[in-house]
C-alpha cells in the first residue's frame, strides 16, 4: 500500500467551500434568530455619562439595546478585553459601549446608528516613541520569554569590533483581517449554551464562557465547523462570542453577532508597532563578536501584551557577546495580541536587514555571511538543535535562484526607468507542541472514524490528520473519516503557533496505532458499535525537551523599483525550508506560499497609522489596509529540504504555517537596497518612501 503521509492529497473540505455548502459561524439558522450590531466608543479615553436608546428602540425590528446599565452581569474575566458592557469606563476608541439586537441585520445596524452616547472624555496618549517616559522593562515578553537576556560584554565587544553596524528599524501596527470576520451565533436552551463561533480553538472559548456566565463546562457546547481564517486574531475568545451569548440570554432568542470589518482593528487584537535598534559587531571575516537587539513596543492600559520581537536574535547566529531587550509603554490604544508569526515576523525583519547592512559594510556575500555565523548549539540556551539545516536552505535556495550570477554592486542594474535588485534573508520559527486526546474507531463496514477537537482554519487539518491516521492504521486514506471542530470531541489545543498538526497528529497517530494493535489481536467480527482506542499525549507532548527545536528557512527576492513612480514590484519570490517531515506536499506548499504572500504584504502594502488626535487606526478596512492580490505575486516558489528529526513527534513534523512569513519582508527590503542603493528602514516600502529615498540619494 502506498503511504498516505507525504502524498499531495486533496483537501477534504475543498468541494464544500467552493460550492458554498461549508457552514461558517453565521450560517447556523435557528427559528427566531436575531442579529446584533455593536456600538463603538468615539472617544479614546474617558467614561460614558449617558446612553439614550429611545431612538434606537423606535427603529422597526429592534428588540433590545444592551448597555452597561442593563446588560447581564459577568464574572471578572482573566482577559480584561472581554469585560464588555460591565461599567462606564472607556479604555480606548472603538471599545464597545452598547449592543443593538434586532430582527434583521439591517435593523440592528440602523438601531446602532440611532444610539446616542455622551462621554466625559479625558486626555489620551497613543503615540509610541523609543524615549516615551512611560517605557518600562516588563518581567517577560509574550510566550513567557524573559524580557532581557545578556551574555558576555556586548557593549565592550561592539566598541572594539573591526566592523560595526548600529541601525534602527520600525515596523508599523499590522492587522490580521481574516476573510471571515469574527462571528458567533449563540443559543440558550434549558440552561445549556450552544455557540457556533469563528475561532481557532473551541475549548478555550468554552472555558472562558463557563467562567463568565458561571456555568459548568458540560453545559456549554462550542463548535467551529469551518473557519475563514484567523492568523492569530481568533486564537482567544473575542467580543463577538461574549456579546452573542449575553444577547441570547437577555432576549431568549438565538443571536448572531458578526463584527463589522471596520471595527476589527480596535477589538480583536493586532500586531503592535515595534521600534528596533540593532548593533552588530564583527571581525573582518564577518564573524559576529557582538549582537544587541533592543525592541520598544506598546500595549494597552488594560492588558499587557509584549511582542517578543528580540527573541529570534537569541536563536539565529553565533555571537559570544549578546543582549536582547524588550521595553513597552502602556498607552490608550486597543490591546495588541497575536498576529501570525508573533515576535519572529518583525524581529527577523530587523535582524536580517541589519545582517544585510553588515554584509555590505564588509563586502561579503550576504549568503556567505550567514553561513559563517552558523552556531553549533542554540546561542541562548546552549542546547543542541534537534535539527538545523539552515545552511542547506541557503545553499539550495541560492542554487535555485541563480544567486551565483548576482552582481553585488547596489544600484547598478537598470532596465529603462526600473532599477533591479535581489535580496536574501534567513528565517526561523520555534517548534511548539501541546498535549491532545483523540479516539480512533474501527467500524464493522471497514471504515475508520477519528475524532479530535482540532480546528481547521483553512490549513487542511482534516486532510493531513486523516493521512496520519491512515498510515498508523495501515489502511487506504479513503477509509479514514475525521471529525473536528467541537467541544463534544476529545479535547485538543487551539490552532496557533504552527503547533496544530504537531500536537493533534501525535494524538491521532497514537490512537490509530493503538487501534491497529488491538485489531491485530481481534478474533471474530467487530461489535456493532465498532472497536475504539483512545490516546492522550499528556506527559509526552508537553515534556521538557533537551533539544532546541526550530524550523528554518531561506528567502530570496527579486524586485524592480520604478524611479518615476516609486513603485516596487516583486518579480520573483523563492523560499526553501527545513521544517521536518512534510506530511502533505500540496497543503504544505499552499501554506508556504501563503506565508510568503503575507510577508510580501508586510514589506510593501500593509500597515496602519494611528491618528493622534482621535486615538484611532485610520486604515480600518480593506479599501485602505491593502493586502496583496494575485497581481502582486507574479512568480512565487516554495521548496523544502528532506529533514529527518526524531526529537519532535511520531511524524517527525514541524509547523509550517508561519515560517513562510518570517524572512520574506527582509529579503524584499534587502532587494530594494540592492536595486537602489538606498536603505529604507521603515515598513511598508510604499512609493512615497521609495521616492523620498531616491531623491535624498541624488541630493
Amino acid at each position: 500500500m502506498t503511504a498516505s503521509v507525504g502524498a499531495p492529497a486533496e483537501r477534504r473540505e475543498g468541494r464544500e467551500k467552493v460550492t458554498g455548502t461549508a457552514r461558517y459561524a453565521a450560517d447556523f439558522h435557528s427559528p427566531g434568530r436575531a442579529q446584533a450590531w455593536p456600538v463603538p466608543s468615539r472617544v479614546a479615553r474617558g467614561r460614558v455619562t449617558g446612553v439614550d436608546t429611545a431612538a434606537a428602540l423606535a427603529v422597526p425590528g429592534v428588540i433590545a439595546v444592551l448597555t452597561h446599565e442593563n446588560a447581564p452581569r459577568l464574572a471578572e474575566p482573566d482577559d480584561p478585553t472581554l469585560a464588555l458592557l460591565q461599567n462606564e469606563r472607556v479604555p480606548h476608541r472603538g471599545w464597545f459601549v452598547a449592543l443593538v439586537v434586532a430582527e434583521t441585520l439591517e435593523a440592528a445596524r440602523a438601531g446602532a446608528a440611532a444610539v446616542r452616547v455622551t462621554y466625559d472624555a479625558e486626555e489620551h496618549d497613543v503615540t509610541l516613541t523609543a524615549s516615551h517616559p512611560g517605557v518600562y522593562v516588563p518581567e517577560e515578553a509574550n510566550g513567557g520569554h524573559p524580557a532581557v537576556r545578556e551574555q558576555g560584554d556586548p557593549d565592550g565587544a561592539f566598541g572594539s569590533s573591526a566592523a560595526r553596524v548600529d541601525v534602527a528599524y520600525r515596523v508599523p501596527p499590522l492587522h490580521n483581517h481574516p476573510m471571515e470576520p469574527h462571528t458567533s451565533t449563540a443559543r440558550w436552551e434549558d440552561g445549556t449554551l450552544t455557540v457556533h463561533t469563528s475561532s481557532q480553538g473551541t475549548g478555550a472559548v468554552r472555558a472562558v464562557l463557563a467562567g463568565l456566565f458561571g456555568l459548568s463546562r458540560e453545559r456549554i457546547v462550542v463548535t467551529a465547523e469551518h473557519v475563514g481564517g484567523g492568523f492569530g486574531s481568533k486564537g482567544t475568545p473575542r467580543p463577538d462570542v461574549v456579546l452573542a451569548a449575553m444577547a441570547a440570554r437577555e432576549t431568549g432568542r438565538p443571536v448572531t453577532v458578526a463584527l463589522p470589518r471596520r471595527y476589527l482593528p480596535a477589538v480583536v487584537g493586532h500586531r503592535a508597532p515595534t521600534l528596533h535598534r540593532l548593533r552588530l559587531g564583527a571581525e573582518t571575516d564577518g564573524r559576529l563578536v557582538s549582537l544587541v537587539h533592543e525592541v520598544t513596543t506598546q500595549t494597552s492600559r488594560i492588558k499587557e501584551f509584549v511582542e517578543q520581537a528580540a527573541v529570534p536574535a537569541r536563536v539565529m547566529y553565533a555571537a559570544p557577546h549578546s543582549r536582547t531587550v524588550h521595553r513597552v509603554a502602556a498607552l490608550d490604544v486597543p490591546s495588541p495580541s497575536w498576529m501570525r508569526a508573533p515576535g519572529e515576523a518583525p524581529g527577523m525583519y530587523a535582524l536580517e536587514s541589519a545582517m544585510d547592512e553588515l554584509a555590505a559594510e564588509l563586502g561579503i556575500d550576504p549568503v556567505e555571511l550567514r553561513v559563517r555565523n552558523e552556531p553549533d548549539v542554540e546561542p541562548d540556551s546552549g542546547r543542541p538543535f534537534s535539527s538545523r539545516h539552515l545552511v542547506e536552505c541557503l545553499r539550495e535556495g541560492a542554487r535555485r535562484f541563480g544567486w551565483a550570477g548576482r552582481d553585488p554592486r547596489a544600484g547598478f542594474r537598470r532596465d529603462g526607468t526600473l532599477l533591479l535588485g535581489t535580496g536574501v534573508a534567513a528565517a526561523t520559527y520555534p517548534v511548539m507542541v501541546g498535549p491532545s486526546t483523540a479516539t480512533a474507531c474501527a467500524r464493522p463496514d471497514g471504515s475508520f472514524l477519528v475524532r479530535i477537537n482540532a480546528t481547521d482554519i483553512g490549513t487542511g487539518a482534516r486532510t493531513v490528520l486523516a493521512q496520519v491516521g491512515a498510515d498508523a492504521l495501515g489502511v487506504p486514506l479513503e477509509r479514514v473519516r475525521i471529525e473536528v471542530g467541537s467541544t463534544e470531541l476529545p479535547s485538543a489545543p487551539l490552532a496557533g503557533g504552527s503547533s496544530g498538526t504537531a500536537s493533534w497528529g501525535w494524538a491521532v497517530h497514537d490512537a490509530c496505532a493503538g487501534l491497529a494493535r488491538r485489531l491485530a489481536g481481534q478474533v471474530g467480527p467487530l461489535p456493532g458499535q465498532g472497536l475504539e482506542f483512545r490516546a492522550d499525549t499528556t506527559g509526552a507532548a508537553d515534556a521538557e525537551s533537551e533539544f532546541a527545536r526550530h524550523a528554518f528557512g531561506a528567502h530570496f527576492a527579486e524586485v524592480a523599483v520604478d524611479t518615476v513612480t516609486g513603485e516596487v514590484r516583486v518579480g520573483r519570490l523563492l523560499g526553501v525550508y527545513a521544517a521536518g517531515r512534510i506530511l502533505n506536499a500540496r497543503t504544505a506548499r499552499s501554506q508556504f506560499v501563503g506565508g510568503m504572500t503575507m510577508g510580501l504584504g508586510m514589506a510593501l502594502t500593509e500597515g496602519s497609522t494611528m491618528d493622534d488626535a482621535f486615538g484611532d487606526f485610520t486604515e480600518s478596512d480593506l479599501a485602505s489596509y491593502h493586502v496583496p492580490v494575485h497581481a502582486d505575486v507574479t512568480a512565487i516558489e516554495a521548496h523544502w529540504v528532506d529533514e529527518e528529526d526524531s526529537h519532535l513527534n511520531p511524524m517527525g513534523s514541524k509547523g509550517i504555517g508561519e515560517i513562510g512569513i518570517v524572512g520574506t519582508a527582509a529579503a524584499i527590503g534587502n532587494a530594494v537596497h540592492h536595486a537602489t542603493g538606498v536603505r529604507l528602514r521603515e515598513l511598508p516600502l510604499t512609493p512615497d518612501r521609495v521616492l523620498t529615498g531616491l531623491l535624498d540619494r541624488r541630493t
